[in-house]
């Protein structure tokens, strides 16, 4: 039946089924948006019976602001108590009562040739009531949730699709307010930064303004580079991928001139099958559900 990915956007719902074959590509059965123009559940119940997903299980995305992601040692206890403990020290960082919190672990791979080397996870943490809610909204949609995920995530999917076999991928993508960057390998997240610069910034700023915004996007990306070099050494990096953007900005050029690795603007036809959605050949359309996209290449059993 393929992932079914539903996500919040601003003032409306975002969905996209993804059926992965035995061919090369994934294959987008369809994209849309609702909007939310009475309460979340109707927005949802117009989705479900717009799209025919009495039968289908979902995947949704916690919208940026309302999680928090930690990355840390992992603390030494089984497997089968590791969330246990990362919630105690999530109690130093988080400003509510972690025995509040919604908390999930996955960890960072490690080097291979170094076995001994102090494993470290992410630990992402939200606050019960928002959880409850969002769950609220699609029971009462009657819409199945099986998955809660986050856009680092979701871009780690994406990300996947535009890899070279035994190098590893960083990939940015700016929303309206802020942009996120990714470092990832076969398939595996290593390192996730968020960027306070977004599309909204850069298009109302001009002339020394823009300059200075564009330099700090540089710098910004520049030191995660460095960062990652030195954190993950037994990784070679191919390239930086920029998300689709809604215009010509220039940045992928800016990027390309400022930084020492290759810089390339991703075409999502490059990593799905969106023949049966032909309004997804624009820019614009691209860079609006690019998540949603991402969200919905999640794996069956996927982390």
């Amino acid at each position: 039946m393929g992932t079914v990915a539903v996500c919040f956007r601003g003032g409306r719902i975002d969905v996209a089924r993804i059926l992965r074959t035995n061919d090369a590509l994934p294959v987008l059965e369809f994209c849309g948006s609702e909007p939310i123009d009475d309460s979340e559940a109707d927005a949802l119940s117009r989705l479900r019976r717009k799209h025919r997903l009495d039968r289908a299980e979902c995947v949704t995305l916690i919208p940026e602001g309302d999680y928090q992601l930690q990355v840390m040692d992992a603390p030494e206890v089984p497997d089968e108590e590791l969330r246990d403990a990362v919630r105690w020290r999530l109690n130093d960082v988080l400003d509510y009562p972690a025995d509040t919190a919604t908390v999930d672990v996955f960890s960072v791979p490690g080097d291979p040739g170094s076995p001994t080397r102090t494993r470290s996870v992410y630990a992402v943490a939200a606050r019960n009531e928002l959880i409850a809610e969002r769950m609220e909204s699609f029971s009462d949609a009657r819409l199945s949730l099986r998955v809660i995920d986050i856009p680092e995530m979701a871009q780690r999917n994406m990300a996947a699709m535009y890899e070279t076999p035994g190098r590893a991928l960083a990939l940015l993508s700016l929303s309206a307010d802020r942009g996120l960057l990714t470092f990832t390998a076969a398939g595996e997240l290593y390192l996730a930064r968020g960027i306070d610069i977004g599309l909204a910034q850069l298009g109302h700023a001009e002339g020394d303004l823009r300059k200075q915004l564009l330099d700090r996007l540089v710098l910004e990306v520049q030191r995660s580079l460095d960062h990652f070099d030195r954190q993950f050494s037994f990784l070679t990096l191919s390239r930086l991928v920029l998300a689709p953007l809604p215009e010509d900005s220039g940045l992928e050029a800016y990027l390309a001139e400022n930084l020492y690795v290759p810089v390339e603007e991703a075409r999502l036809q490059d990593a799905i099958d969106i023949s049966r959605v032909p309004e997804l050949t624009s820019r614009t359309m691209q860079a609006e559900r690019f998540m949603v996209l991402g969200a919905a290449l999640r794996t069956e059993g996927g982390a």
